[in-house]
């Protein structure tokens, strides 16, 4: 009841911090292993794989280890730490934490052609249901804390931020097994507008007939986009797959290629129902939280209008997809048009802000 209890204040928190923008990852540039000791040798090879992490989170990609720049800066370790420190539980188990200095890894990411991917991420709310011995069940930190746990380290791993429903009374008011289990898309992704989620992945875990072997099938609800996935093996395993897939997916879909090279692009940006000088300075500071975004200008207001003249070190469509990452904006549908038009030069939002 205390988990409980602190997860639904901290839901309750994190709710409230959400409401203007997605979520904002504060550990890329850190990671946390277990070591046998404390000595120097066990902490260099731990914080070279440390380094290994990071990159990952930051690229979406695996195949990194062997890039001769990476491998180089391996043996320079020193030079791109920040500070480490080490935790002992009561146990007696050791883990170090390691954290890089930004600018450094990024310089490196860039100079590797590697793609890069900012510190703003969609939330991802992850409803399973396992099937075990004819019983169904949701996989919940109370009924099942490994396999709850497991999905949580896995996806920090990738830097992605997921949430496993609590399904206490509210959940349950909304979601029962058989929409989870059936995908019933509508009440799933009504539930799980509770958790500021983008993404909503439902999934079902069981034994196939007449073997030990586990089967994963999951998807997202939203089927335009991604289609059904099944898995065989076992089920730490297919939970591990499934974070991993669900993760690369996400980062293909909202990496910036390093590999175009853009100078300072300018791109005007129209906002609506910007109704006082308060909101539009909210939004031209939203605007330059944007990772690729170098400065912002007012140039044009009449009403709730307002253009802003955005100078970014990206495509318009890398700072597109970071503007769909920022809940304070959503983009403007004109009831009177047949279609929507999107362009360098004209690129329409309404302001949702706090």
């Amino acid at each position: 009841m205390v988990v409980m209890a602190l997860r639904l204040f901290l839901l309750g928190l994190f709710g409230w911090c959400m409401a203007a923008s997605a979520v904002e990852v504060t550990d890329l540039y850190e990671a946390t292993l277990e070591v046998d000791n404390k000595t120097r040798a066990k902490r260099v090879v731990a914080s070279q794989q440390a380094l290994d992490r990071v990159i990952q989170k930051l690229t979406g990609r695996t195949e990194h280890l062997n890039h001769p720049l990476i491998r180089q800066s391996k043996k320079r370790i020193s030079d791109y730490m920040l500070k480490y420190e080490y935790i002992e539980s009561a146990d007696g188990d050791i883990k170090i934490r390691v954290r890089f200095e930004a600018d450094k890894v990024e310089q490196l990411v860039r100079d590797s052609n590697l793609p890069l991917w900012g510190n703003r991420r969609p939330m991802i709310a992850i409803w399973l249901v396992i099937e075990d011995n004819l019983r169904r069940e949701f996989v919940t930190q109370e009924s099942y804390p490994q396999l709850e746990r497991l999905i949580y380290d896995t996806a920090a791993e990738w830097g992605i931020p997921v949430v496993v429903p609590l399904m206490d009374l509210t959940d349950r008011a909304q979601v029962g097994i058989a929409e989870v289990w059936g995908n019933f898309s509508e009440p799933v992704e009504a539930a799980s507008m509770r958790y500021n989620a983008e993404r909503v992945i439902t999934g079902r875990l069981f034994k196939q007939p007449n073997s030990s072997s586990w089967q994963l099938d999951w998807r997202y609800t939203d089927t335009d986009q991604f289609e059904s996935t099944q898995q065989v093996g076992d089920k730490q395993q297919l939970l591990i797959a499934m974070i991993n897939d669900m993760s690369t997916a996400l980062a293909a879909e909202y990496v910036i290629d390093p590999n175009r090279s853009y100078a300072t692009n300018s791109t005007v940006l129209t906002v609506d129902k910007l109704t006082s000088f308060s909101k539009i300075e909210l939004a031209r500071r939203q605007l330059l939280s944007i990772s690729t975004v170098q400065d912002v200008d007012v140039i044009y207001r009449q009403g709730d209008l307002v253009k802003f003249e955005v100078e970014h070190g990206s495509s318009v469509v890398d700072l597109q997809k970071s503007l769909k990452l920022e809940r304070a904006f959503s983009v403007f549908v004109d009831p009177r048009a047949f279609y929507q038009v999107a362009s360098a030069n004209n690129l329409r939002y309404s302001w949702v802000g706090q």
